[in-house]
């Protein structure tokens, strides 16, 4: 019987989980999340083999989720100097690249920005051809200082060639990975421009952390395919996400969205994942997460490709109870992944929401005895724990009437069985390793989002989107013959041409073998 590994790598805990060919959960473990967190994925792999008794050898497919690239990006760390060339002179010389972002995130990308001929109308002219010495001057400038290269051109989504070509010229100067914004983002110029520069910053820190856990693998015996995780719930191929790291950011909730409606077996639902640090919602849509229509931000840059609807705040079993007399206050601080040594069930002198839970009676660790908490202390924490869940469950609900909700993740011990406007509260088996479990589920998805002129009506643009986010699934690592487009709309533009639509169309199908 051939297996599927999922590891899914949080603030405070590395889940792991094992799957049989039914899909079904044969093991699952969680491990404390270390400061580097490939210990971490190999203690958490090494006890999901001994408590599955798994042949390792059975091992078909590995699937990494990970906030790692969030975290380097978040904390200004291990982020490859990038530099940027924005085809849009001289149109867009008024708000040069980088603008708005924050300095210690400028400082960690460096300076080498060149604002450079070209750029298109919105109807795909061009106003500004460029220049293959202009773009071979500033390649030579960046030699030797930067690690990656992002092409950003006006418009370039419409028609990607002045990108294509540009990405060409460069290459021949410079021996660094270059990411184009056409193949990231939406039209937006800003916005697309800040996630093609992120993505050219993650390549190496995504390398790296691929690279130690395939190691990882293969030091026991495990010879499966890799594949991580994305931000619309589905999987991608290892080669595919090195291309496109920027896709994991914001895979962790959605893997647990996945792995809740797996679990529960339930199709449409509030997923409620709490976790050690902070708490999840999202919203379940014909199994699949919600996605936000807003523009995401991420680390304090306005990015415009497409993210899972979350609200996330600071509700998880290592937040910090703070008792000041007959007040108590409920985080946002958290001992995170050092809750098993610095919380009072774990002979601690920290007050955590973990120790409220245990104390209460409602919830209870195997080996871990019930701390001794007033019970006044006690009753008022929990009766905030149970307000911070119902308004943020009010904030995420389609509307007034009462949903059901999924409770995942292993801090959601600390809520309560019963909430108001929920119809339902469901706690699955396994529900401390939903988000492993979404990793390591097997479906691929491709996505496109762009403009056409459709002068003799959108049959034509519909069908050629279609066949490239088809495309683009298996390039993910879909298997063709399962691709199905599953998400096809046609969106008219307010203040352009009559015959321009906006087309996005995503498709999905199982994990090649």
């Amino acid at each position: 019987m051939r297996h599927r590994l999922g590891i899914d790598v949080g603030g405070t805990n590395t889940d792991a989980v094992i799957l049989d060919e039914q899909l079904r959960v044969v093991a699952s473990v969680k491990s404390p999340t270390t400061e580097d967190t490939g210990d971490g994925i190999v203690a958490a792999v090494d006890a999901v083999l001994a408590r599955s008794g798994v042949d390792p050898g059975s091992i078909s497919h590995a699937m990494l989720g990970t906030t790692h690239c969030t975290n380097a990006i978040v904390e200004r760390r291990g982020l490859s100097k990038v530099g940027v060339l924005r085809l849009g002179a001289p149109a867009t010389t008024a708000v040069p690249p980088l603008e708005g972002w924050p300095d210690d995130l400028r400082d960690a990308i460096g300076e080498h920005t060149y604002l450079i001929a070209g750029g298109l109308e919105h109807d795909g002219r061009g106003y500004s051809q460029i220049d293959d010495d202009e773009i071979r001057a500033a390649c030579h400038r960046m030699r030797g200082h930067v690690d990656a290269v992002a092409v950003i051109g006006v418009f370039s989504p419409i028609d990607e060639r002045q990108e294509i070509r540009a990405a060409e010229v460069a290459s021949e100067v410079l021996s660094v990975p270059i990411t184009r914004s056409a193949c990231i983002g939406s039209i937006g110029l800003l916005e697309r421009e800040n996630a093609t520069v992120l993505n050219a910053a993650l390549k190496d820190t995504l390398t790296t952390l691929a690279q130690g856990f395939i190691a990882a693998l293969h030091a026991r015996a495990i010879d499966a395919e890799v594949c991580i995780g994305q931000n619309d719930g589905t999987l991608m191929r290892l080669d595919y996400a090195l291309e496109f790291p920027v896709l994991t950011i914001g895979c962790g909730p959605t893997n647990s969205i996945r792995g809740a409606a797996h679990l529960s077996a339930v199709a449409d639902a509030l997923v409620v994942d709490i976790g050690g640090t902070t708490t999840d919602i999202g919203v379940l849509v014909n199994g699949f997460p919600r996605q936000s229509a807003e523009a995401s931000d991420i680390g304090g840059i306005r990015t415009n490709f497409r993210m899972p609807d979350v609200l996330s705040f600071g509700l998880g079993g290592g937040t910090l109870v703070d008792i000041d007399g007959a007040s108590v206050r409920i985080g946002p601080e958290s001992v995170g992944h050092r809750i098993h040594s610095e919380a009072l069930a774990f002979g601690g002198t920290k007050t955590t929401v973990t120790d409220i839970a245990l104390a209460s009676g409602n919830a209870s660790i195997p080996g871990v005895a019930e701390p001794s908490i007033d019970p006044t202390v006690r009753d008022a924490a929990l009766d905030r724990v149970r307000a911070m869940i119902e308004e943020a469950i009010d904030r995420m609900k389609p509307s007034a009437d009462a949903v059901p909700v999924v409770l995942v993740g292993g801090g959601s011990i600390v809520a309560p069985d019963n909430l108001d406007g929920v119809s339902e509260v469901i706690r699955p088996e396994h529900f401390g390793a939903a988000n492993a479990v979404g990793a390591a589920l097997a479906d691929v998805a491709g996505q496109v989002e762009k403009l056409y002129r459709v002068e003799n009506g959108p049959a034509d643009a519909l069908a050629d989107a279609a066949q490239e986010a088809h495309d683009r699934a298996i390039m993910a690592g879909a298997a063709a013959k399962t691709v199905e487009v599953v998400e096809l709309e046609e969106l008219p533009l307010a203040y352009m041409e009559e015959n321009t639509v906006m087309i996005r169309a995503r498709a999905v199908g199982q994990l090649a073998e």
